[in-house]
């Protein structure tokens, strides 16, 4: 069985949330949540998060099952570009300079069997 959880519109670029993504991808769940608790990136905190979401989604679709007792881990995990703010910054000499400021998607998918 696969459950799935997103996180639309965060606002963490999404080549940065790649960095914390690729810790956890093919991972068991319990391993992920204490790899996530102790890195220091941003995303890590709103990755964490959405995996706790994705563990609610399983508890509710499997009552009675405990996580510890399941082989629950990460089968697929990806950062997608979401839309992008476009600021100005003031340059020398009377010019203007574009700053794009990313947002990124996050789609998760748990699955039981390792």
């Amino acid at each position: 069985m696969e459950i799935v959880a997103k996180l639309k519109k965060l606002r963490v670029s999404p080549r940065k949330m790649r960095l914390v993504v690729d810790l956890v991808r093919n991972v068991n769940v319990i391993n992920a949540l204490k790899i996530l608790k102790y890195s220091p990136k941003r995303g890590s905190f709103f990755l964490k998060k959405l995996l706790l979401s994705a563990i609610s989604n399983w508890q509710n679709k499997n009552k009675g099952l405990k996580i510890e007792n399941s082989n629950l881990y990460i089968k697929s995990i990806f950062v997608n570009c979401s839309s992008t703010l476009k600021r100005i910054r003031p340059a020398p000499q009377g010019k203007a300079h574009g700053i794009r400021r990313r947002f990124s998607n996050i789609i998760i998918v748990l699955a039981d069997n390792f």
